[in-house]
């Protein structure tokens, strides 16, 4: 199949809201071997959604919608792709007692448009919304696929993995199972990488590799396909086993974990206790933390100390060190560091100082980071030099803290 990615909405194109859909999809297809060439966004507007259907079926013979299928007028999708195959729009029963059902369940008045809502393509497939109103459909005609999704990526993509991908599946006659595994890494550049596995990605047929960077991580994506399974899952066993052999320090997880969940079960799993105490990351990194189900087992507590007056009077960092040396330096960290251990009870405590921007601070330089984690044992500092602008510097100092607290707990 050649796929072709329809994204419909105008507040796609005004900037509104990004387009999420087209990279889930995008990576969904390419683990079940479709190739998609083309992504196109058009807004809610019936003339230029079939030139665009139109363009399509010329290259595509899979065409995959997201948006457009809600109560309201400017919700066209499935009106517009109905004229085009002259197909009829009709009522699908089971679609319909759930929308009934949710209005009777929250005693809200149903407004007659929203019956538009379990509107079907004639003849097609209907994709259940378990997590919405509008039904997804999928219809093949004169040999091309159309698949049709809701907008909202907590309806699209539940929808796509349990009856969408299924659907392409069966369609396709897929013998051959296609397992994929993502490798996450941290610290490491993706030429870096690449460069460690040069040989592997010249050489590489099955399993395939995808290397991708973002937001200061580098992931690898093991596709393998076999009729067996089990045989899929250790030709990636393999090939991961050759790859860690070469860059395992900057390996730290797999598929969904990051490193603030990755650190959390680590945490977890020593029986340890984390304080933090945070000036430049305000409370990013206990926001990250606590975030995760189950945080309130190993968070302790922390403090925001984003000026001079609290780190002396809350954490006691003694005013001389922060007129000679500095709030950004090492000996802060430090203290910070081992004193907030000692204000929450904590087995470690961890602490984050350094200038985010756009200004220097106090002569250094934007991007200067000092990070400190202190034991009952010891404590150690690090020095970060990073670049980026003011989120990106809070943000990747984060993860260094989980970077280095998990290479100390290891």
């Amino acid at each position: 199949m050649k796929a072709e990615l329809i994204a419909v909405g105008s507040e796609l194109l005004l900037g509104q809201i990004a387009n999420t859909n087209a990279q889930f999809l995008s990576q969904q297809l390419a683990e079940i071997g479709i190739d998609v060439y083309y992504h196109t966004v058009v807004g809610d507007n019936p003339q230029r959604l079939t030139h665009a259907i139109e363009v399509a079926k010329q290259r595509s013979n899979l065409i995959i919608f997201t948006g457009g299928l809600g109560p309201t007028k400017d919700d066209l999708t499935k009106e517009t792709i109905a004229n085009m195959l002259n197909k009829s729009l009709v009522l699908d029963e089971e679609a319909w007692r759930s929308i009934c059902d949710y209005f009777a369940k929250t005693k809200r008045p149903m407004s007659p448009n929203n019956r538009k809502q379990a509107l079907v393509l004639e003849g097609s497939y209907v994709l259940k919304n378990e997590h919405g109103m509008a039904p997804g459909m999928a219809l093949t005609v004169d040999h091309i696929t159309y698949m049709l999704l809701p907008g909202p990526p907590k309806e699209m993509q539940p929808m796509f993995i349990k009856y969408g991908r299924p659907f392409l599946l069966q369609k396709r006659h897929v013998r051959e199972k296609i397992v994929s595994r993502v490798l996450r890494f941290f610290h490491i550049g993706e030429s870096q990488l690449e460069a460690e596995i040069e040989d592997f990605i010249d050489a590489q047929t099955n399993p395939t590799i995808a290397p991708l960077a973002s937001d200061g991580e580098v992931t690898l994506r093991l596709t393998a396909k076999h009729e067996r399974e089990e045989e899929a899952k250790r030709l990636i066993d393999e090939l991961e086993q050759n790859i860690l052999a070469r860059v395992h320090p900057y390996f730290y997880g797999y598929n969904d974990d990051t490193l603030f969940s990755k650190l959390l079960a680590t945490l977890k799993e020593n029986n340890q206790t984390l304080a933090v105490a945070e000036s430049l990351t305000g409370g990013l990194f206990l926001e990250e933390m606590t975030a995760l189900p189950t945080a309130s087992t190993v968070i302790a507590g922390g403090v925001v100390c984003y000026t001079n007056e609290i780190k002396e009077n809350v954490l006691h960092v003694p005013k001389e060190v922060l007129q000679t040396e500095g709030a950004v330096s090492e000996r802060c960290a430090q203290l910070m560091a081992e004193n907030v251990r000692k204000l929450c009870g904590s087995n470690i405590g961890i602490s984050f100082t350094g200038v985010a921007g756009p200004d220097e601070l106090e002569g250094k330089p934007v991007g200067t980071v000092w990070i400190g984690i202190a034991t009952e044992r010891r404590t150690k500092t690090f020095a970060l030099t990073l670049s980026g602008g003011r989120r990106a510097i809070r943000m990747r100092t984060a993860k260094y803290g989980c970077y280095y607290l998990l290479q100390l707990l290891h």
